[in-house]
């Protein structure tokens, strides 16, 4: 016979395990994604030297700010307004999210290849072979954020392993060539795979025709989170740019070294944005008076690994850094302590931004990321005119703390209104 109390309970477990299974599927998604990415970048790091492997970065920042754009306008609104069963409305929503991912890379493909063949030199072919492989990277991740907001983290992961495998043939081809544009084509190539084996899992196709539709529909959130994210990434590029000015381009290698050093760390901190603003929807929905806490927890676990990845790094064997950096190890490992601060500090953000995302308080969340924009761009800039590129990563340290403060206190000024709706709504009843 089963008690009420065991009733209860057995609700709460259960939810628990799905959480930890959603959390979990997420994590080994993003392990699998950054795997690839990160055998990319050692290679062109060890193989081409410091400076092919800042033209490497350029070009890397810049598929940032686009993939940016496309997540702000098509799958950030889907995964605040459709996280659920894969329903009918789901279906429809994905068709259309898709669609306008797909139409972005189109766009923003098209520019990319015009400025990279006007370019030339040794950055304009690596833009324009980012030009052309923009859709199919932009539908890829698009895919993976469909199936997290369904709740079918597998889907995921089980996409980036066939954009893994069908990288290791393009690195072949890529390294017989020799030059950073045939690396970026075959990421870009082997991404493209993955795009087209994500029709066939979902049984969706992206529907670029209904994409105008979609924009206006999601216009309320879409428009401030496409300002938000390109700010986020414009912000990144708009300092790579500026070391390679101010110091060079060699610097901007080192800076990508180093942050090729805490990427195991971040592809956790990436794996679980993929299920924070999901996850802390569902919070909200089912006990919104747990989501501060929710919010607390993702953010102060993410900034106590990243600490603790630094440490480690810090007591690492010059020679495992020479092994996986090659003539980059020297310069990166001077910036260790303070991109190790920096990520510490950007994730405690996240966990209040995920809150921000969940309660749709996007006029908030945009004044977050417009300041936090803006210290960084300020600070990176800064400290690379006062000591090259670590003062470079102090600067931008200091500037995720003072977001991330921002952040908090703008979620706690949510929480307090979204606490007090209920009463303004008895009153005005």
């Amino acid at each position: 016979m089963t008690t009420e109390g065991e009733k209860t309970r057995a609700p709460a477990g259960s939810a628990k395990r799905a959480l930890v299974g959603r959390l979990s599927w997420g994590l080994a998604d993003q392990a699998a994604s950054s795997v690839s990415n990160f055998a990319v970048g050692i290679y062109v790091a060890r193989s081409l030297g410091v400076t092919a492997f800042g033209v490497f970065s350029l070009a890397w920042v810049t598929y940032g700010v686009v993939l940016n754009v496309s997540r702000g306008l098509a799958t950030d609104p889907l995964t605040v307004r459709f996280s659920g069963p894969p329903g009918a409305a789901w279906r429809g929503a994905v068709g259309r999210s898709t669609g306008t991912a797909l139409g972005v890379g189109a766009a923003l493909g098209v520019v990319c290849l015009v400025a990279g063949l006007g370019l030339g030199g040794r950055v304009g072919p690596a833009f324009a072979a980012l030009g052309v492989l923009l859709p199919g990277l932009l539908l890829q991740d698009a895919w993976r954020y469909s199936f997290f907001a369904a709740g079918s983290g597998r889907k995921a992961f089980l996409n980036d392993v066939v954009w893994g495998v069908a990288l290791v043939p393009a690195m072949v081809v890529a390294a017989r060539v020799g030059t950073v544009a045939a690396f970026v084509l075959a990421w870009g190539a082997s991404a493209t795979v993955a795009a087209g084996y994500g029709c066939v899992q979902s049984g969706i196709r992206p529907r670029m025709t209904e994409a105008r539709g979609w924009l206006r529909e999601q216009r309320d959130l879409g428009y401030r989170y496409l300002v938000e994210n390109v700010s986020l990434s414009g912000a990144s590029q708009l300092r790579a740019y500026g070391v390679g000015v101010i110091v060079g381009v060699g610097a901007v290698g080192a800076v990508r070294g180093a942050e090729l050093l805490l990427g195991p760390f971040l592809a956790v901190l990436m794996g679980l944005s993929l299920v924070t603003v999901p996850e802390a929807a569902r919070v909200l929905r089912a006990a919104p008076h747990r989501l501060g806490k929710f919010c607390l927890l993702l953010g102060g676990g993410q900034a106590v690994g990243a600490l603790l990845w630094g440490s480690a790094l810090l007591l690492m064997p010059g020679r495992l850094g020479e092994m996986a950096l090659g003539d980059v190890w020297h310069s990166a490992s001077q910036l260790i302590v303070p991109i190790s601060l920096g990520v510490a500090g950007a994730g405690l953000g996240t966990g209040a931004a995920a809150g921000l995302r969940a309660l749709g308080a996007a006029r908030r969340s945009l004044r977050c990321q417009l300041f936090a924009s803006v210290c960084y761009v300020g600070g990176g800039l800064g400290g690379a005119a006062a000591d090259g590129a670590v003062g470079s990563a102090w600067g931008v340290a200091a500037a995720t703390v003072s977001g991330s403060a921002v952040w908090w206190l703008q979620l706690r000024s949510a929480l307090r209104e979204h606490a007090q709706e209920p009463i303004r709504e008895v009153r005005t009843s």
